[in-house]
């Protein structure tokens, strides 16, 4: 099995939201990280990253409303998945499944193009996009609501059944965030964290983001990924820029 990184797009945001306790106007840039899994038994995409059209500020006002304004995107026209798979010689219908590891606009934008895959999301993730007040959460039907297959998970799941891609459900960030412990051959474990783990300073100092939506469940996520981490597996953080520039990217893979 093969593991590609792929951008997903870029982000400007308040510094203040991920580390309470600095200065109000200083900001932060946040890569957005896919993950494509060449697996002998299919194309998995682990997120989808932010939709193409919110490279312009108009669109992005127009997708995400004022959210565009918290998280300003800062990419280019060709800064998302989809370009991504085509400098692989890939398009969006050789992916088989899409792993949604929370539904916010930066992870599932992309996800309408997956036309022929299985999309994984837990179900209580799908019941948090699904609530009345699913939007001011940031949640958004254009990004996650689409005719593909949708396969719920509430617990642990092998995806393939020999121990490869297994999902860890770890939420605090949302009500159903997931992470994949990826097993590879010769660069060994990985766990692709998502927001769980969005900046380092989450997982070594305890800090918690501002926009957790449960500080207490996602502590508890926490202890488990360092445990994962202590066992010797790669932890990836969702946007931690300091980790994404050290990462190889695109036909450079890890297996």
């Amino acid at each position: 099995m093969k593991m590609h990184f792929l951008s997903g797009g870029r982000l400007r945001m308040r510094k203040a939201i991920f580390l309470p306790g600095v200065e109000k106007s200083a900001t932060i840039e946040l890569p957005i990280a896919s993950v494509l899994l060449r697996h002998a038994q299919g194309n998995v995409l682990f997120d989808t990253g932010c939709h193409p059209s919110v490279a312009s500020p108009a669109e992005a006002e127009a997708r995400w409303g004022t959210l565009a304004r918290v998280m300003t995107p800062i990419m280019g026209k060709d800064d998302n998945v989809l370009a991504g798979l085509s400098g692989l010689g890939m398009q969006a219908d050789d992916i088989d499944v899409v792993i949604c590891s929370h539904l916010h606009a930066d992870h599932c934008g992309c996800n309408a193009f997956f036309k022929k895959a299985t999309l994984i999301v837990h179900a209580r993730e799908l019941e948090a996009a699904r609530a009345d007040d699913a939007q001011a959460q940031g949640f958004f039907r254009a990004d996650w609501d689409h005719p593909m297959p949708i396969d719920t998970v509430n617990a642990e799941r092998d995806v393939f059944g020999d121990g490869r891609i297994t999902l860890l459900p770890l939420p605090g960030h949302t009500p159903g965030t997931m992470s994949a412990l990826v097993q590879l051959e010769r660069s060994g474990a990985f766990l692709l964290a998502s927001d769980t783990v969005s900046l380092r300073e989450t997982l070594d100092d305890g800090v918690m983001p501002k926009h957790t939506w449960n500080a207490e469940v996602l502590a508890k996520s926490l202890v488990e990924v360092r445990r994962i981490a202590a066992q010797g597996a790669t932890i990836i953080c969702s946007h931690d820029d300091r980790q994404w520039q050290t990462l190889r990217k695109g036909a450079d893979a890890y297996d």
